[in-house]
């Protein structure tokens, strides 16, 4: 098996690095106030906002939104808004709530990579995605000339030796700062090539998948998409070094003691929540307090039932489901008319990579890295095409 990981040469900011990162564009999707208050913390710096399109704001004017990213794409290469670095990973080091999280930023190649239920490849999707989100972000990569990619990929390290030797080699620290709205504190280290060469050649293990995309699923199965469409007009040699066949991420260790895996509860909308509760627990075994519902199966079993049961009755009946991150704030808002809480399970992580031999995947939305202000942050960029 070839190695699917490659060594890019990443662009990182020469200006404020707390208003260049922003959260990953899928969390907040319901929260227009998150994402407007990122808008006015920005202002008129050079950011990452503007070479994304958050969730929130989707579905408004599309085409005008990756018209506009992409020629904030061109603005931050002419201006010179972004430090090209030298062939290499950036260690990052994240101060999160379950500790100190580290993860690699690195290029997976999409040859090896395939979302089709069923078949083994080296680099999978952990969790089911949207087809109409990956539309979306394949319309915004299409013509553009970077990526900043929001989506992280595990690996397995049980000895977590990779991270140590990275830090014994003591790295280049390129950034330390606070990110904004609440993300914690982040530091950035930048790997050299050869140590970099080890590290891939130590995280490429046997394994099926060898790597689990966790989060961002939706845009690597873009990336892929893009990829495959762009390949028939390149040559041979051309297929090899394009840098459209690669996608970044932010690789992290399963095995470290700072990743949590946090379930992502439903909250159905716009529904009687008597006929509801009592339709929903003829289908799926579960106990109920007032509008809050908590089904018996654990992990991934709980969510597909219930996502099924909730699913058929909007179907016959109408409603809408949410995706909510943290049971607090399901149980507030459970509490409103016409609003039902399904509070699912945690995921074990140790059950991951074993649920997804032969190609399997869990869920849409099954869990979540971290906390929601935890996600990734978009920061580091690459080039994707040679224009």
């Amino acid at each position: 098996m070839k190695n699917c990981i490659r060594i890019p040469r990443l662009f990182i900011p020469r200006g404020d690095f707390e208003k260049w990162s922003v959260i990953s564009a899928e969390r907040f999707s319901h929260d227009r106030a998150y994402w407007d208050g990122v808008a006015r913390a920005v202002h008129d710096a050079p950011s990452a906002f503007r070479m994304i399109l958050p969730e929130v704001y989707a579905g408004e004017d599309d085409e005008a939104a990756f018209s506009e990213i992409r020629e904030n794409m061109y603005l931050a290469l002419e201006e010179d808004w972004m430090e090209k670095l030298q062939r290499g990973f950036i260690l990052t080091e994240r101060t999160v709530s379950d500790g100190i999280r580290y993860g690699i930023v690195a290029a997976l190649d999409l040859e090896q990579y395939a979302a089709e239920p069923g078949v083994s490849a080296a680099v999978r999707p952990a969790q089911a995605f949207s087809s109409q989100r990956a539309q979306a972000y394949a319309a915004a990569r299409k013509n553009a000339p970077l990526e900043f990619s929001h989506a992280v990929a595990f690996y397995r390290d049980k000895k977590c030796k990779i991270v140590r030797r990275i830090l014994e080699e003591e790295p280049e620290l390129l950034y330390e700062f606070d990110l904004m709205e609440g993300g914690g504190k982040i530091k950035g280290y930048f790997v050299p090539e050869p140590v970099s060469a080890w590290a891939a050649d130590e995280m490429h293990v046997r394994g099926d998948p060898c790597f689990a995309v966790a989060e961002g699923n939706a845009a690597i199965a873009a990336a892929k998409a893009h990829w495959e469409a762009l390949k028939p007009s390149l040559t041979e040699e051309e297929r090899v070094w394009h840098p459209a066949r690669l996608a970044l991420a932010e690789l992290i260790n399963l095995c470290d003691d700072a990743v949590e895996l946090y379930p992502v509860h439903r909250l159905v909308e716009g529904v009687d929540p008597e006929t509801f509760c009592d339709f929903f627990r003829r289908s799926v075994k579960c106990k109920q307090e007032g509008n809050l519902l908590t089904p018996a199966a654990s992990g991934a079993e709980a969510v597909a039932a219930s996502d099924k049961a909730a699913a058929t009755y909007i179907r016959q009946n109408g409603g809408t489901i949410r995706r909510i991150s943290g049971s607090a704030e399901l149980k507030r808002l459970a509490g409103q008319e016409g609003t039902v809480g399904i509070l699912l399970p945690k995921f074990d992580k140790e059950n991951l990579f074993p649920a997804l031999k032969g190609g399997a995947m869990l869920p849409e939305s099954t869990f979540t890295v971290g906390r929601a202000r935890e996600a990734r942050y978009y920061l580091e960029g690459r080039e994707i095409s040679y224009d």
